[in-house]
């Protein structure tokens, strides 16, 4: 399943769409703000989620690794009178920026925002001619490193695994040809490449590099590690009765949310030929139902929630478990970072 394409924000039939928040409405109702209350905001972005909260009478803190959008929300800061705190930060640290009395909720909205889409300069898109980057916090690892340097086999891994690409072999064997001639510089040139290699069939929803772009920028900016980590930071910081709300966009990140609030339901230990060793309490009670996704009429009006999932938990008064990242399932790519260094 592909969401937030690398081809852009834009209905198949218009132009771009300016950022609008999905499943507003639902994300305020399992979320509970009210006066008294503070909310954390992981992914602060355009300020939609964060403005809605404001309105509902709850404080908030809003983090985004994105120095761009910091510096965009300077203006809502200010006219919010000392309510919001905007921080410069990845939200797998959140809980480095809660008060010590915890918080009240969370909310994360995972995955590229349109304005991010919408600025060539950024490299998300191929829509857009720009520099091939990706990178959320402008620093670190590009997708031009990644491209130009990373072996073949770990390009395999990488597209098939963060893209789910059924033709990553021949995809990736096909960079590692053209980049001796000439590295990849632009979103432009690697999409045409890889159109070349895997031409579009009239079948196709969806651009034939779509996939490989959706891979790359989940592996620059670490977005499976970087939400598994704000998980387990919010099971760390919220208090009893505090919400976890999270909005997702394609499978992988649906999975890992599904999993962590599964896990945390509380179960028994032990192997089931043996004898139960311990119950292990919940930490988090399911909130309304299990998974909501977005109306016929929201989908129609913003293609963005056309996969949108929300899931969203309350926290018990149950010690957090330890932050054991096994229970995702999620193969390590972590040493691709150096890319056959």
């Amino acid at each position: 399943m592909v969401a937030n394409p690398g081809g852009g924000s834009s209905d198949a039939g218009g132009g771009p769409v300016r950022h609008i928040p999905v499943l507003l409405a639902e994300v305020l109702a399992a979320l509970e703000p009210a006066a008294g209350k503070v909310i954390l905001d992981g992914t602060f972005g355009a300020g939609g989620y964060t403005s809605a909260i404001l309105s509902a009478g709850a404080d908030v803190i809003a983090l985004d690794r994105d120095p761009t959008a910091i510096a965009a929300g300077g203006a809502m800061v200010a006219a919010w009178g000392g309510r919001l705190a905007l921080v410069h930060s990845q939200f797998s640290q959140l809980a480095e920026h809660a008060p010590v009395s915890g918080l009240d909720g969370v909310v994360l909205d995972i995955g590229v925002s349109s304005m991010q889409i919408d600025e060539a300069e950024r490299g998300f898109s191929f829509q857009k001619n720009g520099p091939l980057d990706m990178r959320m916090s402008a620093a670190g690892v590009s997708a031009a490193d990644v491209v130009n340097r990373a072996k073949v086999a770990d390009l395999i891994r990488i597209f098939h695994f963060l893209g789910e690409e059924s033709q990553s072999p021949r995809i990736a064997h096909a960079i590692e040809k053209r980049r001796l001639e000439k590295p990849f510089e632009t979103t432009r040139d690697l999409a045409g490449l890889i159109e070349l290699v895997t031409p579009r069939k009239m079948k196709d929803k969806i651009h034939p590099a779509t996939r490989v772009f959706q891979a790359l920028r989940i592996f620059v900016n670490d977005e499976l590690g970087e939400l598994a980590q704000a998980l387990f930071a919010a099971e760390r910081v919220l208090k009893p009765g505090g919400r976890l709300v999270v909005v997702t966009f394609h499978s992988l990140e649906d999975r890992i949310v599904k999993k962590f609030f599964s896990d945390r339901a509380g179960k028994a230990s032990g192997s089931r030929h043996l004898p139960i060793a311990h119950e292990r309490a919940a930490t988090f009670e399911t909130v309304g139902k299990s998974m909501v996704s977005a109306s016929e009429a929201e989908a129609d009006a913003n293609p963005r929630a056309r996969s949108a999932k929300l899931r969203a938990g309350r926290r018990t008064d149950a010690p957090a478990e330890a932050a054991d990242l096994s229970i995702f399932g999620l193969p390590s790519l972590a040493s691709l970072g150096k890319l056959g260094a």
